[in-house]
């Protein structure tokens, strides 16, 4: 900080007149002296070098002193914040300690005499973290085993602890790796300067680390499951990184190897397979050099700065079915036929057919025997009686694998319980006058507030043909039926993906371009396709139909419709497909699996269970999330739910970490006050390891709703460890949002001294004489030296 001003404690009258006439005098002595002769300019720069000197040491005399403000000795706190995390084990390539030891040195008293300077003037306050805060004597003793860098919930911390002290700054130690939302966590803190010390060296470690590993689903049937795994691989340009993918009891599943081309740099691994058994696995990552990989188990020294951030676990769900799809048809069709073929080798989904055999006929007297009010058409089969017979005014339907015998007795479900026990519907060509006013209303809240699939399929009775333009289904459907087509085209039709349907996973059957196309041009023509208007606003058109001249046509559209999907396939004769060889039946059969787990992929159920990192909490606090619905899928909010989490046993996925063998540990969920029917729970894991995580859902009066099940993985280690390069530009950030500045080790001395003129809290104005400022002495000096200098070169006398 500048100084304020400048006094004389004795006055400045009379010295000032006293010393301006001897400096007058001393000038004119120096201007007389460099009189006649040769020189010219030159010798007006000794005058005036000669000049500069005398008033230099005339204003020493003068006795001024500046006002110097500074902090007071003793009334200031300093915190130095020291990372006692596994990360400072690292020992960077050509240094002999390890960045701990390095950093340890750089806070003992003894061998650092930054620390004497600074608390000649501050008290220090000493501090260590990893996930946690701990306040130390001295820093002699740190373990480095910490398996989180909180930086950020640990400035917030240091500022809570020293509320209300008269804090000048924080000193902090560390890599700069967080494990934390740093930057967002101080957002909005109070908090004083902070000094980021950066411990380490970008560019000089030699790692593979495992940077994320995320798992998710499609519908594609050969490979389900997709796992994304990010490496950073630093000192590996040119040498091939492997990633290999093993399943719970350590057998590999698949493997791929990538050249890393720049140092450092973000390999990308994609791992696409189809899971053996449905539900909850885990699944193991390993990646590391090839003959790392092919010696695993050996033991050896491994060119690498460290292993512990070279394998993650992730907990993989592959269905929790079986979804239940209740498919209507207006008549006994083929289609039916192969789509029943193809669902049943598929254990994740159960078909239930209500297939219409006869339509709803006028009743006559002269129809059937005198008195009979019963359907010919079941005459000779079981119960004769009037409740039990289907009368000529209703439709005969045919019931197929249905739970039990009440299930759909009375036709298509008329109550939400009875409709939202399904998870899909399929309208296979039928009218919307089968329906009544209320189950058209009942579809709609399906799809929109159940969050079910609905797919409707082309035929004489469909889309705008069959009279749905003007129900509440129209509003659900994809494409517009009021905008139908004026000009039909003639078919034959011919089925092309569009280019957003190669990129719906469930619309492929092959896993390239190449062959997908081969593919498609082996699909045979199809005759019959309803004509509708084009795809609504935010729908995707999957698929066109081309007809014999040319003209193109909407044949497959999806689209998102509240909480559930809709599909829409035009086209009336799939089956045409199944017929053309086995070859083609078997795409075919693949193409309505796929179909339909799209359809049932989102489906909610009654109780969904999820776990989540909790952000801004400590290191392997987990999130778990149960959402509770009725029948009517309507938020439960007087439930009672209790979450489980039991270790899974250790295996060979967790050969990496230390998991403790523990018996379950169950903790209350308590209601959500910003969701209705959400119920949560936070729960500290302190080992790595896999988890399975179960919620069992009571009611008010204690009888069991339901339960979930769901798992995850922490990786502690992996989390701390999944870079090793000092984060510059985090620690950059944190000292701009703080009014700090980066320091390195070797400007720690020169912090030091700077500490005390800089703001603090406490500050006191000290006076500085002028007779005491070297810098004064030293222009005087070095202006007669120069005049010497020039008098002695050019001759002057």
């Amino acid at each position: 900080m500048s100084a304020a001003f400048w006094v004389n404690n004795a006055g400045i009258g009379m010295p000032l007149i006293w010393l301006a006439g001897a400096g007058l005098i001393l000038l004119l002595g120096a201007v007389w002296s460099c009189r006649g002769g040769r020189g010219g300019l030159w010798k007006v720069w000794c005058v005036l070098l000669r000049a500069g000197g005398i008033a230099a040491l005339l204003f020493c005399l003068l006795d001024l002193q500046r006002m110097v403000p500074r902090a007071t000795p003793g009334a200031n706190l300093i915190a130095v914040v020291a990372d006692n995390s596994m990360g400072m084990q690292v020992c960077d390539r050509g240094e002999q300690m390890s960045r701990g030891k390095l950093m340890q040195s750089l806070l003992d008293p003894e061998k650092a005499g930054w620390i004497g300077e600074v608390e000649g003037v501050f008290e220090l306050r000493r501090f260590t973290f990893d996930s946690r805060l701990q306040s130390v004597r001295d820093f002699r003793e740190m373990s480095f085993d910490g398996r989180a860098s909180a930086i950020g919930a640990t400035l917030c911390d240091v500022s809570k602890r020293l509320s209300g002290r008269a804090v000048a700054g924080i000193i902090l130690f560390t890599d700069g790796i967080s494990t934390d939302n740093a930057e967002e966590l101080i957002r909005g803190v109070s908090l004083p300067p902070v000094y980021p010390v950066m411990i380490g060296r970008s560019g000089g470690l030699r790692d593979l680390a495992i940077k994320s590993a995320q798992a998710s689903q499609t519908a594609f049937e050969d490979a389900p499951v997709t796992l994304r795994v990010e490496v950073t691989a630093c000192g590996w340009r040119g040498e091939e990184v492997v990633a290999r993918l093993s399943d719970d009891s350590g057998r590999p599943v698949m493997e791929f190897a990538e050249r890393a081309r720049k140092d450092p740099e973000i390999l990308v691994f994609n791992f696409r397979w189809r899971p053996e058994k449905a539900g909850l696995s885990f699944y193991h990552v390993q990646v590391g050099g090839r003959a790392q990989m092919d010696s695993a188990g050996a033991s050896g020294t491994v060119d690498e700065a460290t292993l512990l951030n070279n394998a993650r676990t992730v907990a993989v769900e592959r269905g929790r079915g079986p979804y239940r799809v209740l498919y209507v048809g207006g008549r006994p069709n083929w289609e039916y036929k192969f789509l029943k073929r193809a669902l049943e080798v598929d254990d994740q989904i159960q078909l239930v057919g209500l297939v219409r055999v006869a339509k709803r006929e006028p009743k006559f007297e002269f129809i059937g025997r005198a008195g009979e009010t019963g359907n010919p058409l079941f005459r000779g089969f079981g119960d004769q009686s009037r409740e039990e017979t289907t009368r000529y005014d209703q439709p005969v339907l045919l019931r197929l694998d249905t739970r039990d015998d009440a299930e759909l007795s009375s036709g298509f479900p008329r109550t939400p319980d009875d409709l939202y026990a399904y998870d899909a519907v399929i309208l296979d060509d039928i009218e919307s006058g089968f329906f009544e006013a209320v189950q058209h209303g009942l579809i709609r809240s399906f799809v929109a507030e159940r969050g079910g699939g609905l797919l409707m399929l082309g035929g004489i009775d469909s889309f705008a043909e069959g009279g749905w333009g003007k129900t509440p289904v129209n509003a659900v459907l994809p494409v517009y039926l009021d905008r139908a087509e004026s000009a039909k085209g003639i078919g034959p039709y011919r089925l092309e993906l569009t280019r957003e349907g190669f990129l719906e996973s469930w619309a492929r059957l092959r896993d390239n371009e190449k062959d997908e196309e081969a593919r498609r041009t082996e699909i045979p023509a199809f005759d019959v396709l309803n004509h509708v208007g084009e795809p609504k606003p935010g729908a995707t058109l999957v698929a066109r139909a081309v007809d014999a001249v040319g003209h193109e046509h909407p044949a497959i559209a999806v689209q998102r419709f509240g909480r559930g999907r809709v599909a829409a396939v035009m086209i009336g004769d799939i089956w045409r497909w199944g017929m053309r060889n086995a070859e083609a039946r078997l795409d075919m059969e693949k193409s309505w699996r796929q179909l339909v787990r799209w359809l049932t992929s989102d489906v909610p159920r009654r109780i969904e269970l999820a776990v989540e990192p909790q952000s801004g909490a400590a290191p392997g606090t987990v999130r778990i999330e149960a959402r509770v619905r009725d029948g009517r899928f309507e938020p439960v909010d007087d439930a009672s739910v209790t979450v489980e989490i039991q270790a899974v046993p250790n295996h060979a996925v967790l050969r990496t970490n230390e998991t403790v063998a523990v018996g379950p540990i169950r903790v209350r969920s308590e209601a959500s006050d910003h969701e209705s029917g959400l119920y949560t729970a936070n729960f500290a894991v302190r080992d790595s390891g896999a988890y399975h995580v179960t919620a069992y859902v009571t009611n008010s009066v204690g009888a069991e709703i339901g339960r979930a099940e769901t798992g995850c993985s922490i990786d502690l280690t992996g989390d701390e460890l999944r870079s090793l390069q000092p984060d510059a530009r985090l620690l950059a950030a944190i000292a701009k949002q703080t009014d700090g500045e980066v320091v390195t080790p070797e400007q720690l001395g020169v912090l030091a001294k700077r500490l005390p003129a800089m703001r603090a809290p406490v500050m006191e104005s000290v006076a500085k004489s002028a007779w005491h400022t070297p810098w004064l002495f030293l222009f005087a000096l070095g202006c007669f030296v120069v005049e010497w200098w020039l008098r002695r070169t050019r001759g002057l006398p």
